[in-house]
């Protein structure tokens, strides 16, 4: 199955038909001058409000597939540490890595060691369900996890544009998430700490709830069947939560939620800052 973002439409009206505006993106380079050279965003968490619940909301768009001939290593959304090199953890969309599992894994969703104190495990694999290539429209992703949830389904759970997406490998958390949502850990957003691993294409409005676990409707709904955001107002960022919205071209770390949990920039230049946007179309 080959999965397909949401489009922007001249016809939707722009700001009419989007209450909510979002006015600017960051793009990020797999390789910004080379090797290990990514664009990447990096803070070291501290303790954080919640051993076991935290939402993140990230919209993206990819400029590079393995369909494309592009995406020949993984692209690093977010990750802790060293991520998919060993040891660290990684929410990022695959390679050409092959079919382990069973599963032709090319341009797939996956979390990499995402586990707990008393379940999953520091080299586990999860994905989702499908191949996501498009490179012109935004995907919205969604990552909700409450390990202390009773049905297993409910401890970690994806949404795609809203879609609550199946888990076609799992790596069954449980307990505390002591190899991702933990204090005094560099966690690394468009690479991972040795800048390898980078991500290719666009972020917007990344929204990281700590100790919150929320639907997607918290940050987006569905309008004439297009997935849009909206105001994120009143969500609970918690100790460790963060809003970043890209809008200053000199500190694209910057965090508007009130923590002031701003992240370092690395690797990148003012002309990272775009205003391609899921509200404001190719600019």
């Amino acid at each position: 199955m080959s999965s397909y973002g949401n489009q922007w439409f001249a016809s939707s009206g722009g700001g009419g038909f989007y209450d909510y505006q979002i006015e600017n993106s960051a793009r990020f380079d797999a390789e910004g001058g080379g090797t290990n050279t990514a664009t990447r965003l990096y803070r070291t968490f501290g303790t954080v409000t919640s051993q076991t619940t935290f939402t993140m909301s990230v919209w993206v768009k990819r400029s590079e597939t393995y369909e494309n001939g592009g995406n020949t290593s993984a692209q690093t959304i977010i990750a802790k540490g060293s991520g998919t090199e060993g040891g660290g953890a990684a929410f990022q969309f695959e390679s050409g890595g092959g079919t382990s599992g069973g599963l032709d894994n090319r341009d797939r969703i996956k979390w990499y060691g995402l586990k707990g104190s008393t379940g999953g495990t520091t080299g586990g694999d999860d994905r989702i369900e499908g191949q996501w290539r498009d490179t012109t429209g935004w995907y919205h992703l969604v990552v909700r996890v409450n390990t202390g949830e009773s049905t297993a389904a409910d401890k970690l759970r994806y949404y795609v544009n809203g879609d609550l997406k199946e888990r076609v490998s799992t790596n069954a958390l449980n307990g505390n998430l002591d190899n991702f949502h933990t204090a005094t850990d560099v966690h690394n957003i468009g690479s991972n700490s040795n800048a390898y691993y980078g991500f290719d294409g666009y972020m917007a409005e990344f929204i990281y709830a700590d100790g919150q676990s929320y639907a997607p409707t918290q940050f987006g709904e569905s309008k004439n069947g297009v997935w849009k955001p909206i105001d994120p107002s009143g969500t609970t960022f918690g100790n460790e939560g963060f809003h970043l919205k890209f809008q200053d071209s000199s500190d694209l770390g910057n965090d508007s939620s009130g923590n002031n949990n701003d992240w370092t920039s690395a690797n990148f230049s003012a002309d990272h800052q775009t205003i391609d946007t899921p509200t404001n179309g190719t600019g």
